[in-house]
């Protein structure tokens, strides 16, 4: 049957395919537009298995916080250029992706179980923008009941690096203070620029403290220095690595005359409440990309 202009343009508004895939979808579906709906969403699955190989690290790190701050979800979601990532078609797929997480849970995203319906979707945006597209990563933080505190989350300009921490206090008088909000906010900014990766020395794991102290003893080892000044240069090695990655060890951001455990104490004190950090994730733009890659 003849395909009209009138028809492309209808499956064109429904899928946003191209011009060429439309009328192809539509001959080989005799005008059933649902059909060719179809079509074109399994097309989209092979396009999207065709492109997995290739490399995705540029995209989006993106967040969402309740209208309470009880909850929030942070993901990244990549494709491979800037171009794309700025798309509208892009953005829509990762504001679908922070729903999903919002609903579902981080572990939820594709490959795994639960994470079909998310997948999908990739596959359409594949089939549209023409790149590898990977929802590659989310994580949800949600505030037990009757725990008094809120979550706050930083997001770099042009979504390369995102942050969100969980911070606790005492009562929900302070939880609910703008005070309060804006502590967490700072903190999930420095948490940004700063790249702990762990809250403090005692969340730090032994097996991290001797493969690093490993690695600079065989460092140290032609440098015709006695044991004792090794081990002493070895500990003080620790002892500065450790300053960088712990989070409460750091100096603050916005002042770094502070580190963020003294910071956290002026903070208490002038709230009248004692506050805490609770837990926190940052995601960088590309980081996971090739860990995928190799797996």
């Amino acid at each position: 049957m003849e395909v009209t202009a009138q028809m492309v343009k209808d499956l064109r508004g429904m899928t946003g395919a191209g011009i060429m895939d439309c009328k192809e979808a539509l001959r080989e579906r005799e005008g059933d537009l649902d059909g060719a709906v179809r079509f074109l969403r399994e097309k989209g699955l092979s396009n999207a298995a065709k492109k997995a190989g290739r490399r995705a690290s540029d995209g989006l790190v993106s967040s969402r916080v309740t209208a309470d701050s009880r909850s929030a979800v942070l993901v990244e979601v990549n494709c491979e250029t800037d171009f794309v990532a700025k798309t509208d078609v892009f953005t829509g797929l990762v504001d679908k992706v922070i729903l999903h997480v919002e609903e579902n849970g981080g572990d939820s995203l594709p490959p795994n179980p639960g994470g079909e319906a998310i997948q999908e979707d990739v596959a359409t945006a594949i089939a549209k923008l023409g790149e590898n597209i990977i929802a590659s990563r989310g994580e949800r933080y949600t505030l037990p009941e009757g725990q008094a505190g809120a979550i706050g989350s930083y997001i770099h300009p042009g979504g390369s690096i995102g942050a969100m921490v969980e911070v606790r206090c005492g009562s929900a008088d302070t939880a609910a203070s703008a005070e309060f909000a804006e502590t967490a906010k700072d903190l999930a900014m420095h948490i940004a620029a700063s790249s702990p990766l762990y809250k403090e020395r005692d969340s730090v794991p032994q097996a991290i403290i001797e493969s690093e102290r490993a690695i600079l003893l065989a460092q140290s080892k032609d440098t015709g220095k006695p044991e004792e000044i090794v081990a002493k240069i070895v500990d003080g090695r620790i002892n500065k690595y450790l300053k960088e990655v712990c989070l409460m060890e750091q100096p603050f951001v916005k002042d770094s005359d502070q580190k963020i455990q003294a910071w956290l104490s002026s903070r208490s004190k002038e709230l009248g409440d004692d506050i805490e950090v609770f837990q926190f994730t940052r995601f960088q733009r590309g980081e996971t990309s090739g860990q995928e890659e190799s797996e």
